[in-house]
């Protein structure tokens, strides 16, 4: 009697707990670019600020490529150059790179215009009471920016982690990677992407809540 070879099988108990590790990958890979990238920003948003032409021509400019580039074309350019000048990076690695400089390239404009929003003569009436350019730059400009822009700055938290999501051309299995290789083996389309699309809802979900709250009792 000839034995019958399945290749395919219905979703199961293991499937699930696949994705939710892609998940947590896909919430460290998106922590990770996301502090550095804002760490960052907010130094690139300072110099645009303060450097006004001049680093408006040199870091501006860069910043505007990664902008203006398509994350997927700047992972998969970046992929394969990289080898090329002797880094041998994985595809975490890579994508912690490509998505630390798109998220700074993004926090940049965030923070210039949280520096723009405190208003000139507050600042000049902090230089009048003795503080120093750093101390205006902590209990003036940072509290004040900060709240201005704060909303913004979620915006650009919540997106990057989605688009976290284009790591996976690189092979990292992250949420939609995962997502994929049990579609191919399971053949539930709707079944799989109901769940990856809920399991992106509990990532995102809390921070929007959360920053809510946050800017509820900043402004009180």
């Amino acid at each position: 009697m000839q034995e019958t070879i399945t290749f395919f099988s219905g979703f199961s108990t293991p499937d699930l707990w696949f994705l939710a590790d892609a998940a947590l990958k896909t919430l460290w890979i998106s922590v990770l670019s996301i502090s550095i990238g804002t760490v960052l920003g907010g130094i690139f948003g300072w110099m645009l600020h303060e450097g006004k032409w001049m680093a408006a021509l040199t870091v501006g400019s860069i910043l505007d490529i990664f902008r203006s580039v398509p994350l997927i074309i700047q992972l998969v350019l970046f992929y394969n150059f990289a080898p090329m000048v002797g880094l041998s990076l994985d595809p975490f690695a890579s994508g912690v790179v490509i998505l630390t400089i798109y998220t700074a390239a993004l926090v940049s404009n965030v923070a210039r215009g949280g520096i723009e929003a405190v208003p000139v003569s507050m600042r000049k009436a902090s230089r009048s009471l003795g503080m120093s350019y750093w101390q205006d730059l902590r209990h003036i400009v940072l509290p004040i920016g900060g709240r201005a822009v704060f909303p913004a700055w979620i915006g650009v938290v919540l997106g990057v982690m989605k688009d976290s999501a284009l790591v996976s051309v690189l092979g990292y299995v992250e949420l939609l990677k995962a997502s994929q290789i049990l579609i191919t083996r399971t053949q539930e389309p709707f079944l799989i992407l109901a769940l990856a699309g809920a399991f992106y809802f509990a990532l995102s979900y809390p921070i929007s809540r959360y920053a809510a709250k946050f800017e509820q009792r900043w402004a009180q």
